[in-house]
């Protein structure tokens, strides 16, 4: 019992490890992840590391291949969309609720905590580096769960969290955000929406706010839909077609040349 109990926590530790890599942007798209490396790497055995890349593999955040291996998954332009629909629905519907129940003092929290979160950002741009990218995502993740939470429906910040989409958008937003910046007052402004207490304005308000973007992530996933015709692209791979003068992601013909 105390193995496999050991087993589960160093499982959610290289969990938590390889995602915060994914988030922050160290593990881009389409980079290989190799069991016994991670393992070697996190101090860990292969157990916990091929549990932690299967609940990683559930988020969408990793993908495998049969008899290749594992990679960052390369999302499509589909899954950005659909990423979108399910957040756009879920968080409206988390708007309507928290303009129509949350507290007095949580509403007053809730543009607080916005005013901030925009100020962070500000930051991060001007910071550039330091972590606090991450840390903006972080405090983004949590501002928006908290209009969930406050709103007062278990069953939807439960799908939320299962669906993982603010952390699909916090990976998107990651690679791809630099092309769309979001206004000064942003996360202030849609907090004052939702503290007016008027449902249908905090619903219209929420899904703006999430299309925010949409656009631009869609053109930045152009260049990354060739590397999903080749399982596990990577600068080796590339660096080693470029040295063998292939194109790349093709495999040499066992035939021999003609002269």
């Amino acid at each position: 019992m105390a193995k496999k109990t050991t087993d589960r926590t160093l499982a959610q530790l290289a969990y938590q490890q390889i995602k915060d890599r994914i988030l922050a942007g160290k593990l881009s798209f389409g980079t290989p992840l190799s069991r016994r490396s991670l393992a070697v790497e996190l101090g860990m055995s292969l157990i916990p590391i091929t549990e932690a890349i299967q609940r990683l593999e559930m988020d969408g955040l990793v993908e495998s291949w049969p008899r290749v291996g594992t990679r960052v998954k390369v999302p499509t332009a589909q899954d950005i969309r659909d990423s979108v629909i399910v957040r756009e629905a879920l968080e409206s519907q988390a708007a309507r609720l928290f303009a129509e129940r949350a507290s007095l003092q949580a509403r007053r929290e809730l543009v607080r905590v916005g005013r901030d979160l925009d100020l962070l950002f500000q930051r991060s741009l001007e910071i550039q580096g330091n972590g606090s990218s991450f840390e903006y995502h972080r405090r983004h993740a949590e501002f928006h769960m908290r209009i969930a939470v406050d709103g007062g429906c278990r069953g939807l910040q439960q799908a939320l969290e299962k669906n993982q989409v603010l952390v699909l958008h916090w990976l998107y937003d990651t690679a791809f955000g630099e092309e769309s910046p979001q206004p000064a007052t942003w996360h202030e402004d849609l907090a004052r929406v939702l503290a007016g207490r008027d449902a249908v304005k905090s619903d219209e308000a929420m899904r703006r706010h999430v299309q925010l973007g949409l656009d631009d992530f869609l053109r930045a996933v152009e260049p990354y839909s060739r590397i999903r015709e080749y399982p596990l692209r990577s600068p080796y791979l590339k660096a080693r077609d470029r040295k063998k003068n292939r194109e790349p992601g093709t495999r040499r013909s066992s035939r021999p040349r003609k002269t």
